[in-house]
């Protein structure tokens, strides 16, 4: 690196630091770049309402270990909802075994879910979350089977399965 470079950048680095700082002063004052949700409880209300497994997946964005959910072998009529706040997410019908260890499905319902990038490992991945409460659900993959051709990978902590006609 040059001389004159080096300094260029080093003469740049008060005003990135600036920049930084008043990013952390705007979260600190409440003005979060999180998105609003219709359901929000506190921390808390979240520990109290989930048991410990649907608390890590759908509060902190956990994964259940591979078949260790009842509902990947779920498969009479009815609706999964988000363990969170009782949303219907996906109708049993779209439900297939994947042979992942996870429940998946073709397609959520109508205005069920929101997606995010994902780049906590090594790449990037589509987070699947309820749009009602924001609740980390788990992640949709472009290699499921027709008619979408998506599989949405969930985590089994983070649905309640509903019978029909229950």
């Amino acid at each position: 690196m040059h001389r004159r470079t080096f300094l260029a950048v080093l003469s740049s680095a008060p005003v990135a630091l600036a920049a930084c700082a008043a990013g952390a002063d705007e979260q600190s004052q409440g003005r979060s770049t999180e998105p609003a949700f219709e359901v929000t409880k506190t921390d808390a209300e979240w520990r109290k309402l989930l048991t410990k497994d649907q608390y890590q997946v759908l509060r902190k964005h956990g994964t259940e270990r591979a078949g260790s959910s009842p509902l990947d072998a779920e498969h009479r009529p009815g609706t999964f909802h988000c363990a969170g706040c009782d949303l219907p997410l996906y109708a049993s019908q779209t439900k297939f075994d994947s042979r992942t260890g996870w429940p998946s499905f073709t397609a959520p319902l109508p205005n069920a879910i929101g997606t995010s990038v994902d780049r906590s490992l090594f790449g990037e991945r589509t987070e699947v979350h309820c749009r009602r409460c924001g609740g980390h659900l788990g992640h949709v993959f472009d290699d499921g089977p027709r008619p979408t051709g998506k599989r949405y990978c969930m985590n089994g902590a983070a649905l309640i399965f509903k019978p029909q006609g229950a």
